[in-house]
């Protein structure tokens, strides 16, 4: 089995390399290409991964790359994890909303689409040499915002396409360690968009158990969605969102919270992640030494935005989901590649899980994941407000696809103006104003 991995100079790379060497044994791994644009960043990342490799006694057969037909030629599993205009860009992304009052988030409100719009032509392009190079791979996409940019390469690779994200996994893990159960236990009724799901019921073959966790209040306060959105709102709402759900429904207060001089995300991430990268001529041990120390730096810092708004003390509960995305992406290759039909919530076409949604929206729902790809289960009728705020979502999350593809600042500007956390078309068409100025290639794409 041969894996090609797109932005192998990525700082999160060393998760998937150490899931990979989990696995080396029973995935029969032949190759594992490592390709990225940035040849430094690919020699930063190097001793890390040998780290990891002497820490456990196993090797594999990987090697660097900054060709990408080398990187995908026989590949198949493409895994993807790229950011077009680096942190530089998300910090651009975050902090330019932010002086109109709006909430900017990599991944939320207009950030996520500036992100997008410069990302999906990028995008397009590799699922094109995916398609020309490895056309019977499985893409497996970590690239944000996940959702958006899966159903956009969909049109290039179709039901090969996949797109990750840890945080539905990891709200269920949490939510069955509050319960004293074991989630392999359990079956997670999750629906929605990435980064705009909800769970709305966990049953245990005989019951649903949620009810009963929603009228505890000790038991909503030992995980981090019961503290960030409190219990009688979510008593209110008879779900448990997953934890972006928190810059909608309490956008105002995290506007303030930033806006109070707390670091946003990006410029920490940019400070940190360029301390790391600067750093040269260390040891295999150090170098991944660095790195932990980094990433668990980088995860208890994790929504401090959101824990300020809310007044929360202490850090994110890095430990809990430890497994993190690589854990999600080895869990598809598994399953895929092992036909061991697996019940994995996953980003992928709807067909008819979300009944007010066509069949090619791209939703985040339970799958079942075999030989086959991913089948997507329905998911049956969702409370009216989350119903209107996937809609509307998902049509801001078309526009900027056309956007994008088109090279159509009209369609940009109006994606941003309907997005439901922006208040006004003129605060939109500043908020783009502001990007084309600052983003090269946002500029190069919307001339």
């Amino acid at each position: 089995m041969k894996v090609a991995l797109l932005g192998g100079g990525g700082f999160r790379v060393p998760m998937v390399y150490g899931a990979l060497l989990e696995r080396a044994g029973r995935l029969a791994l032949d190759e594992v290409a490592l390709f990225d644009v940035d040849r430094e960043r690919l020699a930063r990342i190097a001793p890390v991964l040998e780290g990891l490799e002497r820490e456990r006694g196993e090797r594999l057969p990987a090697r660097p790359t900054t060709e990408l037909d080398d990187a995908l030629e026989g590949a198949d599993f493409v895994f993807c994890a790229i950011r077009v205009g680096r942190l530089e860009g998300r910090v651009v992304d975050e902090r330019v909303p932010l002086g109109e009052g709006v909430l900017g988030q990599e991944t939320t409100g207009p950030a996520g689409l500036g992100f997008a719009l410069r990302t999906v032509p990028v995008m397009v392009e590799l699922a094109e040499a995916v398609a020309k190079r490895a056309p019977r791979a499985w893409f497996v996409n970590f690239t944000n915002p996940a959702g958006l940019v899966t159903e956009a390469i969909r049109e290039v690779l179709g039901e090969r396409a996949i797109g990750i994200c840890d945080s539905p996994s990891g709200l269920c893990r949490r939510v069955a360690q509050a319960l004293g159960r074991d989630p392999s236990e359990l079956w997670f009724d999750y629906f929605g968009l990435n980064h705009l799901g909800w769970l709305k019921g966990v049953h245990d073959g005989d019951r649903d158990l949620l009810p009963e966790l929603l009228a505890d209040d000790a038991a909503l306060a030992r995980f981090d969605e019961g503290r960030l959105f409190g219990a009688d709102w979510l008593r209110t709402l008879g779900m448990i969102p997953n934890e972006y759900l928190y810059f909608y429904y309490y956008a105002s207060d995290t506007v303030a919270a930033l806006r109070s001089g707390v670091e946003l995300r990006a410029e920490f991430l940019l400070r940190q992640q360029g301390d790391f990268y600067r750093a040269d001529g260390r040891s295999p041990e150090d170098a991944l030494a660095a790195w932990r120390a980094t990433r668990r730096e980088r995860e208890e810092a994790y929504f401090a935005e959101a824990r300020l708004a809310t007044g929360i003390d202490g850090v994110h509960e890095a430990g809990a989901d430890d497994g993190g995305y690589a854990q999600e992406a080895l869990a598809v290759v598994e399953a895929i590649g092992g036909d061991e039909r697996r019940v994995l919530i996953l980003n992928t076409g709807n067909r008819s899980a979300l009944p007010f949604l066509d069949e090619r929206a791209v939703v985040e729902v339970p799958c079942v994941v075999g030989r086959h790809g991913a089948l997507p289960v329905a998911v049956g009728d969702v409370p009216p407000h989350a119903r209107a705020l996937v809609e509307s979502l998902k049509a801001v999350e078309r526009l900027t696809i056309r956007a994008a593809l088109g090279r159509s600042r009209a369609l940009a500007l109006e994606a941003i103006a309907l997005h439901p956390l922006v208040p006004s078309v003129n605060a939109a068409r500043r908020i783009l104003d502001a990007y084309l100025e600052r983003q090269p290639e946002l500029q190069e794409l919307l001339a």
